[in-house]
């Protein structure tokens, strides 16, 4: 089998804390770097299902803690800090979802803006942190619906309250990166932050509400039509493991050359897997074996952009990352999950972790 490490055995021993690890994201994070020998401790709520890819796959068993705490909560993220003294942080915890945001856009705005400064707080009063990367979002770019891909240095914004409050996430971290974590000063402060930006993200054990694949397989499994709300929105679709890929390799450069990464990177897939939500609920139906597809659009629907790229060139030439998977690849290994995840339980983490595996293969 392909060897799980491309980070040339650094993660084995780090300390690493995971916000969001009961999340879809941050799961399958656990599981690739507890399989690289990291010791992982894990800040977030429950799980939405016991079909979650987190629960499915017992890696909460796994880590060396698996902690329950709100990152709304900042004086307990100075103590979960203080405790487990940390070396590289992932801050992957996030209300995560567009149209629930029209529904709790002040929570939203609490657990995304705030919360992610209560992390940054918690970062900069903890001396063991050295790295944190800041998950965001596609979404927080100022969204023209243009036909080229928003690069890194491009004005942050957002319509609705999900993107815009990424927005904000993201201005949030440029001002304390450039507060209390300057480069120029990093002999004083020791730590070096950046923020990453995927597209739309999918892969096996994610049971969210509203997102395609989700909906696809839970119309699949119970016989139904699969309902299309937005056919002709046109997104960026990677699997999960591509954008993980990045900020895996991300953090180790970090290490290594503090000074020379600490900014924003965007992690997307190649042009040609740019596609429509019907083309890749069309490609889950030719994977899956069956179903059917109905076009349920509605013209006074929510607003919900149609159409977002990114442009992945800059960590193209400065990381030396690049996509590994097409669209019917990303999709095939996404189905194969669904497809087998029932016969694999109790047993998930082994699915998982040979899906990595071939991954990795590509």
């Amino acid at each position: 089998m392909t060897n799980l490490d491309i980070f040339d055995n650094f993660y084995a021993g780090k300390r690493v804390l995971i916000t969001g690890h009961t999340g879809f994201k941050g799961s399958w994070l656990a599981i690739w770097l507890q399989s690289l020998g990291a010791e992982i401790v894990g800040v977030g709520l429950d799980p939405l299902t016991r079909r979650d890819n987190f629960l499915m796959s017992g890696i909460g068993d796994k880590i060396k803690a698996d902690i329950r705490a709100d990152i709304r909560d900042g004086k307990e993220m100075k103590r979960i800090f203080a405790r487990y003294k940390p070396q590289i942080v992932f801050h992957l915890a996030a209300q995560p979802l567009v149209r629930l945001s029209y529904q709790c856009p002040v929570e939203t705005w609490q657990t995304n803006v705030m919360g992610t400064i209560n992390i940054l707080e918690a970062i900069r009063a903890t001396d063991s942190v050295r790295v944190g990367v800041m998950i965001t979002t596609d979404k927080c770019y100022e969204n023209k619906e243009q036909l080229w891909g928003y690069r890194e240095d491009e004005p942050m914004g957002g319509y609705d309250p999900y993107s815009s409050s990424k927005g904000a996430a993201e201005i949030a971290i440029s001002s304390w990166r450039r507060s209390f974590f300057n480069p120029e000063h990093y002999g004083d402060h020791r730590k070096s932050i950046a923020s990453v930006r995927a597209g739309n993200v999918i892969g096996g054990g994610d049971w969210a509400s509203d997102r395609i694949i989700p909906d696809c397989i839970r119309a699949l499994e119970a016989g139904d039509p699969i309902d299309i709300r937005s056919p002709k929105s046109i997104r960026p679709w990677q699997h999960v493991l591509e954008p993980l890929s990045g900020y895996m390799l991300l953090a180790k450069k970090m290490w290594d050359d503090p000074v020379g990464y600490c900014e924003g990177w965007n992690f997307g897939p190649n042009l040609e897997s740019v596609a429509t939500v019907w083309d890749v609920a069309t490609e889950v139906i030719d994977r899956y074996g069956s179903g059917t597809l109905r076009d349920v659009s509605d013209p006074h629907a929510l607003h919900e952009a149609k159409l977002l790229m990114l442009d992945i060139s800059k960590a193209r030439l400065r990381l030396g990352w690049q996509p590994r998977l097409d669209l019917a690849a990303t999709v095939r290994l996404t189905v194969d999950w669904y497809k087998n995840y029932l016969a694999a339980s109790p047993d998930v983490h082994t699915l998982c972790l040979t899906q990595i595996h071939q991954f990795l293969s590509q």
